[in-house]
């Protein structure tokens, strides 16, 4: 007699996505599972970025993931994820960047938020090796959750400028209105220059600078007769008013809402479209796979290594997904896990 099969594998999808203590990011992946019927996930191992968007837009409609690898793109650039999360978003499936990341705490941090990639801006979903040690686990989850703040905080700042007016008394009251002017840049994105995305530090115009000295060949001092009487100047007054704003993904519906919707439906009468419009855009979120085993011959993945993993993904649930393995890995009862089975 075999093992005792986990509960988990006699559960739809739709009723596995009703738990209250799976994550945001799980719960809607097992609620697209459900609306489109299909647990593909396609690995996109292209080397240009048309390639790319092209098969994202063919295979879109058919899948719940795409699994990218960023790194061999060509001609890769901020069009590549910018196609690539537009298709995402209408198409209604996650993206899955298969970095395999596998360093220190801070390398691997800023190989997930920064350089070109910056994956933890647009990639839903991405893997980690256990053999640095657990604590990969919270290194990528603290920068996940700093550059999700940071990619959704907006700043613009409206300038004021006018030379005061008059009073009666002589004081001085309010900006002369023939000489205000008012300038308003475009919204920016904050840059904290310690944060995961800062690239550069803040660029300065030398030629602007107050450092910056005249030549001798034009520089000649001012007479007399030239100086300009300062006393005759009127004073001037600038006003800044700088905004920050937040924004963030909505969660997804009630996955409970939609379980009924989708159990009291026969295939004929159930309206996908509809549904996925009801699902909604991904939750707010970003998640870790642990690769805790291989298909590739002689591969030294341990069983003791895979019990690790999941020791490790149960100690970090608000984080970790599941895993890339070979077979079903929810042994204990309150493991609710997902598994990515290469096939």
């Amino acid at each position: 007699m075999g093992p005792k099969q986990h509960s988990s594998r006699s559960q739809t999808f739709s009723a596995r996505a009703e738990s209250e203590t799976l994550p945001a990011l799980t719960s809607y992946l097992l609620s697209l599972i459900a609306i489109k019927q299909s647990n593909l996930c396609v690995s996109a191992d292209v080397h240009t970025t048309s390639t790319l968007l092209r098969l994202a837009e063919e295979v879109g409609d058919s899948i719940c993931v795409l699994k990218t690898h960023v790194d061999i793109i060509d001609d890769f650039s901020d069009r590549t994820i910018k196609g690539l999360k537009e298709i995402a978003k209408r198409k209604y499936f996650l993206i899955f960047e298969d970095r395999k990341f596998g360093d220190i705490g801070n390398t691997v941090q800023s190989q997930y938020t920064r350089g070109p990639l910056r994956i933890a801006t647009w990639a839903h979903l991405t893997n980690a090796h256990l053999f640095p040690g657990p604590a990969i686990i919270p290194s990528l989850h603290t920068a996940a959750t700093s550059a999700l703040i940071s990619l959704n905080q907006s700043v613009s700042t409206e300038i004021s400028t006018g030379t005061p007016r008059s009073s009666i008394d002589g004081s001085a009251g309010g900006i002369d209105s023939e000489t205000e002017a008012e300038i308003t840049p475009h919204n920016i994105t904050v840059t904290n220059f310690n944060s995961p995305f800062h690239t550069q530090p803040p660029y300065v115009n030398p030629a602007s600078s107050s450092s910056a000295q005249p030549s001798s060949s034009s520089y000649q001092p001012l007479s007399p007769d030239s100086m300009i009487d300062m006393s005759h100047r009127r004073s001037s007054v600038v006003t800044a008013t700088t905004t920050i704003s937040q924004t963030f993904e909505p969660s997804p519906p009630n996955p409970a809402t939609l379980s009924r919707s989708l159990s009291s439906s026969s295939e004929s009468q159930f309206d996908r479209a509809t549904a996925l419009r009801e699902l909604g855009p991904p939750p707010h979120a970003r998640g870790l796979l642990l690769l805790a085993q291989m298909s590739s011959e002689d591969n030294m993945f341990t069983p003791a290594y895979t019990s690790a993993c999941v020791a490790a993904a149960r100690k970090h649930k608000d984080f970790v997904l599941g895993f890339v393995a070979q077979e079903d890995l929810n042994g204990e009862g309150a493991d609710e896990f997902v598994v990515f089975t290469p096939g």
